[in-house]
This record gives structure tokens, C-alpha cells and sequence, in this order.
């Protein structure tokens, strides 16, 4: 038989020397390190995120018209919460689109 079948049948665990046991294959391991974005509106002071800056406003909105999450934007929560009702006021005056089809 294969080693493979042999670590099948042992439950599919390395034992290293010092005896913890681990998934083989790397699964389950530890998570990747991922530096945290810094809201770019704390970095630059803003205090109001103006609706009429257009400009602005899409780089905070994919090809779909969604308004991008706050893990992905790198937004804080105080500047997210203005930028989302900036968005929704630039759509209400058509400066914005609500989608694309």
C-alpha cells in the first residue's frame, strides 16, 4: 500500500517530535497577517463627505452600483456611515446610478 493510505487510515495527522498533532496538508492551519487599511477620510481630516463630489463617491461603488463594505473599503465606521448617506443622496438627485444592467 501508499503511504497516503497508510496516513488515511492513521486519522490523516503529522506528529512532529514533540508530539502535537496536526491536519496533514496544511488545512486548518494558522490565518494569514493581513495589514489593516486606514480610513483614508481620518488620514486627510475630512469632517463632511460632500454628496456633489461625484468624483469621490465612485471609488466606493463596484461595476453593480453596491456600496462597498467597510472590511473591503477601509473605511471607519464614523466616515462609512457619511459616505453611505452621501451615495444614497447623489442616487436620490441622479448623480449616481441605484444599479447597471
Amino acid at each position: 500500500m501508499s503511504t497516503n493510505y497508510e496516513d488515511r487510515q492513521r486519522g490523516g495527522y503529522d506528529s512532529d517530535d514533540d508530539g502535537d498533532r496536526r491536519p496533514m496538508g496544511g488545512r486548518g492551519g494558522g490565518r494569514r497577517m493581513h495589514r489593516r487599511r486606514v480610513c483614508r477620510f481620518c488620514i486627510d481630516k475630512v469632517d463632511l463627505i460632500d454628496f456633489k463630489d461625484v468624483r469621490l463617491l465612485q471609488n466606493y461603488l463596484p461595476e453593480r452600483g453596491k456600496i462597498l463594505p467597510r472590511r473591503i473599503s477601509g473605511n471607519c465606521a464614523t466616515h462609512q456611515r457619511m459616505l453611505a448617506e452621501a451615495i444614497k443622496r447623489a442616487r436620490n438627485i441622479a448623480l449616481l446610478p441605484y444599479t447597471t444592467d
